[in-house]
Formats: C-alpha cells, sequence, structure tokens
C-alpha cells in the first residue's frame, strides 16, 4: 500500500509540475513588468529542479510518470488565449497564474490527503510544490 499509494502522490506532482511550467511558460512572452517576469521564471526554475527530482524518485519506481490531463492542459490554454487575446497586460497574467496556483494547491492537498499511506519523501515533495505555488499567489498580488 505504501508503495502504491507513493507512486500514485508523485505522479500527481508530476503532472501538477508540468502544468504549472507550461502554464508559466505560456504567459512569460506577454509579461512587461519585470519583477513580475522575475517572480515567474523564478518559480518556474523551482518547479524544473523539482522536476528533476520526482523524475529520479519516479525512476526508483520504474514508473514514467504522468503528463496533466489534455483536457485541463487544453482549457488552460484556451481560457489563457482568450484573457490575453482581450486585455494583454500584467493584471490579467497575474490573475490567470494566481487562479492556476490555487487550483494547484486544492489539487495537492486533495491528493496528500488521498495518498496517506504515500512515503515521506513523496509526502515532502508534495508540500514543497504546495508552498511554491503558495509562494507565487501571494508573491504576484500586487499585480491584480
Amino acid at each position: 500500500m505504501i508503495e502504491q499509494d507513493t507512486i500514485k502522490l508523485l505522479r500527481e506532482c508530476d503532472a501538477g509540475v508540468k502544468m504549472g511550467v507550461s502554464s508559466i511558460e505560456g504567459v512569460l512572452d506577454y509579461v512587461k513588468d519585470d519583477t513580475l517576469w522575475k517572480y515567474l521564471s523564478d518559480c518556474k526554475e523551482e518547479h524544473d529542479e523539482l522536476d528533476e527530482e520526482l523524475q529520479q524518485l519516479l525512476d526508483k519506481y520504474d514508473d514514467e510518470g504522468k503528463d496533466p490531463s489534455p483536457i485541463a492542459k487544453g482549457m488552460s490554454m484556451m481560457k489563457t488565449e482568450i484573457k490575453l487575446g482581450i486585455k494583454e497586460n500584467d493584471k490579467t497574467i497575474a490573475d490567470l497564474i494566481t487562479d492556476g496556483c490555487n487550483m494547484g494547491v486544492k489539487s495537492l492537498n486533495k491528493y496528500l490527503n488521498q495518498y496517506k499511506a504515500a512515503d515521506e519523501v513523496s509526502k515532502d515533495i508534495t508540500k514543497r510544490l504546495i508552498n511554491l505555488e503558495e509562494k507565487l499567489a501571494v508573491d504576484i498580488r500586487s499585480f491584480l
């Protein structure tokens, strides 16, 4: 049970990290404010570092991980394109990213509760990802 919950939790983190990176990459070219750009690019780098750790852990279990749901990813891209098409500014970007962070935090906490038997290493990486998402949402509040 521990190993199954661990793998499932790591997969969800993998999908979450990939979704976060994709979302940030989708807006970086539109960012005008240097501070907002730095918050986003720094957070992307931290997601990339967590992804490396996740891949090592998943390799340990001979698991390929998980990609974000194509529907969720597609809907996120559509929402971003529509909102930026209507009003391309840093406020819109901060709003989109904050929504994404909040959804990520909610999902990751749900999986943390669902996979209670996961090992402490996978729980720790999940908590670190949650903290990254929460920190970014707080950092960019002034742009809302």
